[in-house]
């Protein structure tokens, strides 16, 4: 029999009756007495447990008395063996650290205070875990995600919002009533699907550009899903459009071994070439960001077509002084 199972156990005759005896304990738990009082005092101290020993009666009981100081005892919903515990602080320490907006801060304090008291084999669990696991996040902005709970509430309650929006490609700020459809959070950043009232068309907004934002009493247009991949979600990245056209891109058999286990695009088409190198086919309606993308991998990146991405990758290459190969 488990931990677990014991602690449950115990709990449950102990609630069953006025008081039970050692003898009776280790009889239907099966264990030594060694055991059973290692039990009895994780019990105690770890889950609050009101266990007594009385005299007069000869045997354990819970204080029913009312008269406790402290947290109040429950048995937890979930049972976790130290591995399962050390994974979910590992997992709760990731989350913190890439939650930079402090969105699940709050919420993921609790739970962590809660595994820490259960694994009982470390005091600093929780400080080892942050020691011993680093995440590096070279280039990444900072963000300021003031406004998120606002647009979530506005998402899920199906209202309008009104903002305003700082769009950093234009260097503009705009005020405009939109309709929010769906959250998506991509490279590192959070951004809103939702249908424009302003442009009378679907647009994608990053959350941290969102300055302001007040929710309407007016009932948000709903924009069936299908269109909403076909319009935001059918080209290359974050950038949206209608107007669908396919990149082919030729790595070299170097680079291939490790592009070739990345996923660039949903609907992306890819072959390994017989002299090695990797061939990559992705649809873009903007391309912006896949440019940015071919530029990491300078001469071992080939656009094989369409012509017009070719020659904006090569202008880029000799903006930086490399000379296009291919």
């Amino acid at each position: 029999m488990s931990i677990t199972e014991r602690i449950y156990k115990i709990d449950q005759i102990l609630a069953a009756r006025t008081s039970v005896s050692r003898k009776a304990l280790e009889e239907s738990l099966g264990v030594s007495w060694a055991t059973l009082k290692r039990d009895l005092a994780y019990m105690k101290d770890r889950l609050n447990a009101p266990i007594v020993f009385d005299r007069e009666l000869g045997g354990y009981r819970f204080d029913k008395s009312g008269k406790r100081v402290g947290p109040q005892y429950e048995l937890p919903g979930l049972w976790f063996g130290a591995e399962e515990i050390h994974a979910l602080l590992t997992m709760q320490h990731l989350l913190a650290r890439l939650d930079r907006g402090g969105l699940l801060g709050p919420h993921v304090q609790p739970m962590l205070a809660r595994l820490t008291a259960l694994l009982g084999t470390a005091e600093n669990t929780a400080e080892e875990v942050r020691r011993r696991v680093k995440i590096a996040a070279l280039g990444a902005r900072e963000f300021h995600l003031d406004q998120f709970q606002t647009v979530g509430s506005a998402l899920l309650r199906r209202k309008r919002l009104m903002i305003r929006y700082y769009a950093r490609g234009t260097n503009e700020t705009t005020e405009r009533e939109i309709s929010p459809q769906r959250l998506i959070h991509y490279r590192d950043n959070w951004y809103l699907d939702a249908w424009c009232h302003l442009r009378d068309g679907l647009r994608s907004f990053s959350v941290d550009a969102i300055e302001q934002a007040e929710i309407l009493e007016k009932r948000a247009k709903d924009v069936a899903e299908a269109r909403l991949d076909e319009v935001l979600g059918s080209g290359y990245g974050i950038f949206a459009g209608d107007n669908v056209t396919w990149a082919t891109l030729r790595f070299t058999p170097e680079r291939a071994r490790w592009v070739a286990t990345e996923r660039w695009h949903s609907k992306q088409e890819s072959r390994v070439l017989k002299d090695g190198s990797y061939e990559l086919k992705v649809p873009f309606s903007d391309d912006r960001e896949l440019i940015m993308d071919i530029l990491k991998y300078g001469a071992d990146c080939e656009v094989v077509s369409p012509k017009a991405l070719r020659d904006k990758v090569a202008a880029e290459l000799a903006r930086a002084g490399m000379k296009y190969q291919h």
